[in-house]
């Protein structure tokens, strides 16, 4: 059986990490092992996990490096101790027993898939959906979650159709009993490589630090000839990033920032300029007249930090 290396990166979150790591105990595939980065914790987490969960693999990254960067840590060494795949799992997360299975079984059956996720569902509401998979809108230069919010239900009546153009329905869903479903992106939130397609590819990009950073990878390992595979049997849970909430500053700028850089590399360099003039403007007209200065300030800084060519991490946050 092909060796998964489980990476799962921590950040001041070990109560929920621990709960994950039970869920994995529970996992019915023989050959995994995880490996958990800790992205620079302030909380018990260098003290608890290690204490409570020995048989694992701890990795202090001393500071935050970022999503890309934790994860790369923990991908070179998987690869170093002979991974055939590498998981990426958010510690927010819980999983059902056969879901490595599932995903394995995905990834096995053609050569030409590269990545593959699972369908994944609210935490605290498992019939509600989170990610189905994910699709680019070119038109805004964004990536949007198939089936976001939907019930789990409706994944089984809605059909693929061109004319669907809500981002909250399943407009490119194909699959309903164990289909396999070709998409432009997985969830970093979890995320299922192999090794071949790494040593294709590269590791993740560090250069957007927070978000878009599975959406390149994705990108790259489809543009290498590859595929992106949703395999809805597979299922997990997700809680909810607690690292940035929509309203922050942090959340915003990388979003700005990262989405230019992102359509930059992706759809047209001068495309991601108009894009940027016209979001500076907008931003400027509502400084002016008062209106949502705490969204605005955070647009213009990421715009200008696109303009200077500035990646990675955001001065003076986490």
């Amino acid at each position: 059986m092909p060796k998964v290396f489980i990476i799962i990166l921590n950040w001041n979150g070990y109560e929920d990490l621990i709960e994950c790591l039970e869920s994995l105990r529970k996992v019915d595939y023989p050959e995994f092992k995880i490996v958990v980065i800790d992205n620079g914790s302030s909380d018990d987490s260098i003290d608890i996990i290690p204490r409570q969960y020995p048989d694992i693999s701890f990795i202090e990254t001393k500071k935050n490096l970022g999503f890309a960067g934790g994860n790369n840590l923990g991908i070179t060494y998987a690869l170093k101790h002979g991974a055939d795949y590498v998981l990426l799992l958010n510690n927010d997360t819980t999983v059902e027993p056969d879901f490595l299975t599932k995903l394995i079984e995905a990834g096995e059956s053609d050569k030409k898939i590269g990545i593959v996720g699972p369908l994944i569902l609210f935490y605290g509401d498992r019939k509600k959906v989170w990610f189905a998979g994910g699709r680019f809108n070119w038109t805004k230069t964004e990536g949007t979650h198939i089936g976001f919010k939907n019930s789990i239900l409706s994944l089984s009546k809605i059909k693929s159709s061109p004319s669907q153009k809500k981002e909250n329905e399943l407009s490119s869903w194909r699959g309903t009993r164990g289909d396999l479903v070709k998409v432009d992106y997985i969830s970093g939130c979890c995320l299922l490589i192999k090794r071949e397609v790494i040593e294709k590819i590269g590791l993740m990009s560090e250069d957007y630090f927070l978000y878009y950073e599975d959406g390149d990878w994705c990108l790259r390992a489809k543009k290498a000839g590859l595929q992106n595979i949703l395999a809805p049997v597979a299922r997990i849970y997700h809680k909810g990033s607690k690292s940035a909430t929509e309203t922050s500053y942090p959340y915003i700028y990388y979003h700005t920032r990262n989405r230019l850089l992102f359509c930059s590399r992706f759809r047209s360099v001068i495309i991601a300029y108009l894009i940027s003039f016209w979001l500076f403007l907008k931003q400027v007209v509502k400084l002016f007249i008062g209106y949502k200065k705490n969204w605005a300030k955070p647009i213009i800084r990421g715009v200008i930090d696109f303009w200077r060519g500035k990646k990675g991490k955001l001065a003076g946050y986490y």
